[in-house]
């Protein structure tokens, strides 16, 4: 599961506010979106570059990356699911999750509680 993998990966990188929103029937581009937030560019880049190596581990190839090089909004896209990591200002700014704040919210410490 991508979504178990990539948090696994965030959390070993001590990721910050991490928000994962379910976007079933919402979007046709993707299933959920995961977002969180690190302390600095570098913070950003390796909670990143973490999550890819451990979904590259597992067989999954990201569609796409975004940012890496910055380090201040970094998107990973894995078709069903698209990973945001960003410096924290930067996340701020965008408010993502103002924009699908009618988007259910996944109680991902609940949800995968037996992961972590």
């Amino acid at each position: 599961m991508k979504q178990k993998i990539s948090l696994q990966a965030a959390i070993a990188k001590k990721a910050m506010e991490i928000v994962l929103i379910d976007l079933r029937g919402l979007s046709s581009v993707t299933d959920y979106f995961l977002i969180m937030s690190g302390n600095s560019d570098r913070h950003t880049q390796a909670i990143a570059e973490e999550i890819l190596k451990r979904m590259e581990e597992k067989g999954c190839k990201p569609l796409g990356v975004e940012g890496l090089t910055e380090g201040r909004w970094v998107l990973l896209d894995f078709g069903e699911l698209v990973i945001h990591v960003f410096y924290d200002p930067v996340r701020q700014y965008y408010d993502l999750e103002g924009l699908w704040a009618d988007a259910p919210r996944i109680d991902w410490e609940k949800e995968f509680e037996h992961y972590f």
